[in-house]
């Protein structure tokens, strides 16, 4: 037995080990990240690792929202987050809802298209046309369009409204509710465990557009956030033209290392910041459409 509990002590402490070198490794990145972005340039130049800095500055986020060009990056990514999650759940909640009425003519019809996108996307090239055929390149409706829904997202909704009685849509009948006003005054109310969370994930991937950026949006004053992070990350002078390059040149005590972290924090800093609010819908809703009473 004495044996037995020396393996199981050791066993522990190897797991402990191991499992703070991984949190360690993890978190480390995320904290060099935020501490090199308030680093003051004299510090960042004379230290070849900073852990943490004998003098905080601000510098890094004043020169970068003094920028223009980040500035209106900043602001398209947030329009994207917010007007097109809105309109994301509006179309999605809409459309399954409509699918898990019965009465719906065609029901089957309309999820056998919705199930067949699972197994064929269209590609990059008939998408392009068709944004392209829209008028849209070089909108900013042209990265909110193309994602407004999602068939998967739509389906587990679906099997959310179909686990509410349907004794509440009756009774909300009789209140004297027409179809639009059950959808609006009952079930948008019950459901909004399902809607915070796939809120979140709309939210998370507009703020983190990227490829549809790419591909149809090429004025830089249209780029989202991650866009610019990119090419800012590749090569700063990017993150402006004419003026703004000479400046950014000019400004040669500001680090470049230190502003790319700087951008970072301010990439990653919405999300983070929002989650834990939502959480406790958060749970509730990532299983939504799993089980039917």
């Amino acid at each position: 037995m004495a044996d037995k509990g020396w393996r199981n002590r050791v066993f522990s402490i190897t797991n402990i080990t191991v499992l703070i070198l991984i949190a360690l490794a993890t978190v480390f990145p995320i904290y060099y990240t935020i501490v090199l972005s308030f680093t003051d340039p004299v510090e960042y130049y004379s230290k070849p690792l900073i852990l943490f800095p004998e003098k905080w500055t601000l510098d890094a986020y004043r020169y970068l929202l003094s920028n223009g060009l980040f500035v209106s990056a900043l602001g398209v990514s947030t329009f994207l987050a917010t007007v097109g999650t809105a309109l994301s759940l509006i179309v999605t909640a809409g459309l399954a809802y409509a699918l898990s009425r019965k009465r719906l003519r065609f029901r089957r019809a309309m999820m056998f298209l919705i199930l067949l996108t699972f197994l064929f996307q269209p590609g990059l090239v008939p998408a392009y046309l068709i944004v392209r055929n829209l008028g849209l390149i070089d909108s900013i409706w042209s990265l909110i369009l193309p994602s407004l829904t999602s068939g998967w997202y739509a389906l587990l909704m679906k099997g959310f409204f179909d686990s509410i009685p349907d004794s509440l849509e009756e009774a909300g009948r009789i209140d004297g509710c027409n179809e639009i006003g059950v959808f609006w005054r009952i079930m948008l109310p019950l459901s909004l465990p399902a809607l915070v969370a796939f809120g979140l994930f709309f939210a998370v991937g507009y703020w983190n557009t990227y490829f549809n950026a790419l591909m149809y949006i090429n004025d830089q004053n249209g780029w989202p956030l991650q866009v610019l992070l990119q090419n800012m990350l590749v090569d700063p002078s990017t993150m402006g033209g004419g003026a703004g390059v000479e400046s950014f040149r000019a400004n040669r005590q500001m680090p470049t290392e230190t502003l790319k972290m700087a951008a970072v924090v301010i990439a990653t800093i919405p999300i983070m910041l929002v989650y834990p609010f939502l959480q406790k819908h958060f749970a509730k809703g990532a299983m939504v459409g799993s089980l039917k009473e």
